[in-house]
């Protein structure tokens, strides 16, 4: 079984930084790639920024330049710096793994982390 524990989230004020963090554990053979998407009231989930088994990440556009995907594949856990924070990135923000099992692939989320920035 597959655990991701999410950490990092938190109240900011705009401009401010924070840091998560997603740890994945569990019986899996190998990561393809993880990634952070969040979720505003009243709003689609959305991606925010992914980063593959070997180190290609993907940023929408709405974070370029202000968060960095980064990942420890020792640890098996992804990280996601976001500086110049926005109140338009309040949301809740969850964890994303895609992972597989001998010859299938699966999908885990996080149970999410709030995110709030206060203008």
């Amino acid at each position: 079984q597959v655990q991701l524990v999410e950490s990092g989230g938190g109240l900011v004020q705009a401009g401010g930084s924070l840091r998560l963090s997603c740890a994945a554990s569990g019986s899996f053979v190998s990561i393809r790639a993880m990634g952070w998407y969040r979720q505003a009231p009243g709003k689609q989930r959305e991606l925010v920024a992914t980063i593959t088994n070997v180190g290609i990440a993907n940023y929408a556009d709405s974070v370029k330049g202000r968060f960095t995907i980064s990942r420890d594949n020792l640890k098996n856990t992804v990280y996601l710096q976001m500086n110049s924070l926005k109140p338009e990135d309040t949301a809740v923000y969850y964890c994303n793994l895609k992972y597989d099992v001998t010859s299938y692939a699966y999908e885990k989320w996080g149970q999410g982390t709030q995110v709030t920035v206060s203008s």
